[in-house]
């Protein structure tokens, strides 16, 4: 059926990123009234494209991700902070989300959309990338949520904005685990939304198809179906805008990347038959 990517940025080849110690020690300079956007994944790709369209409209921007010179060539042109951090390593996501709230008093909205990918045969897939894809995709996003959610409870307000994957939805053939990752990543977006509800915050699920970015690269193969078309991480980005300022729950980019997944759920036999014709 179709072969999905986040467009990541978590790029494990990158420059070094700061020890959790360096990014306690980043002090930005202000706070500001304006409403805050936390963008991880921020380097390249769609965390990039997103910071850019949310700086357009307005929103202070705090970026983040591994590598700080590709930070601040997203950051350029407009007033965002950067705060580098390796959301792998044990304290990352409390790291970045303490120096958030302290750089600017505020997280209005955290788009998670760091990610990476493996693809292969699971059988041959070492357990390290096991432990990294899920380690990067599923955990340090769930930790960091957990770090930025309380003060959106408290002040009544928010949204968390969750990166997935249509490989979630459907399951991709060689990219067992990045599928799994992504399907946990529903998974949470649905429990959560139910648990934060008449709190003011909301839970945005985004599943994009391929998109062309790094991401197929980083992980070592390229993408090769000639369908679904990649589509641009500015769509994307676009999307992700709409979602947060129609507080939507769930959208797909393209929209019609739907289909493959309630066709899995009205007749799962009818979508493997599709699924082992086309792949």
């Amino acid at each position: 059926m179709t072969h999905t990517g986040s467009g990541s940025t978590y790029d494990p080849k990158a420059r070094p990123a700061p020890t959790p110690a360096a990014v306690r020690e980043h002090r930005p300079p202000h706070r500001t009234d304006r409403p805050v956007a936390l963008v991880t994944g921020a380097s390249s790709g769609i965390g990039a494209a997103t910071a850019r369209r949310f700086a357009t409209g307005g929103w202070q921007l705090i970026v983040s991700g591994r590598d700080r010179i590709r930070l601040e060539e997203t950051a350029a042109g407009t007033s965002a902070l950067v705060l580098p951090a390796d959301l792998a390593a044990p304290d990352g996501p409390r790291l970045l989300a303490e120096s958030a709230l302290r750089a600017t008093g505020r997280i209005d909205v955290l788009v998670a959309g760091a990610g990476i990918g493996w693809a292969g045969p699971f059988v041959t897939m070492p357990a390290a990338a096991i432990d990294r894809v899920l380690t990067v995709d599923l955990n340090a996003t769930l930790l960091l949520v957990r770090e930025v959610l309380p003060a959106m409870v408290s002040a009544g307000r928010g949204r968390v904005v969750l990166v997935g994957s249509v490989a979630g939805c459907v399951g991709v053939r060689e990219e067992a685990v990045y599928s799994a990752a992504k399907a946990g990543i529903a998974a949470f977006a649905e429990a959560l939304r139910q648990e934060l509800r008449g709190t003011g915050v909301g839970v945005t699920l985004v599943v994009p198809g391929p998109v062309d970015t790094a991401f197929f690269a980083r992980r070592g193969t390229p993408y090769q179906r000639t369908r679904p078309r990649p589509t641009t991480p500015g769509r994307v980005a676009a999307t992700v805008w709409d979602a947060v300022r129609r507080g939507r729950d769930d959208v797909y980019v393209p929209g019609w990347l739907t289909l493959p997944a309630r066709v899995r759920g009205l007749a799962p036999a009818v979508y493997r038959r599709l699924l082992n014709r086309f792949g």
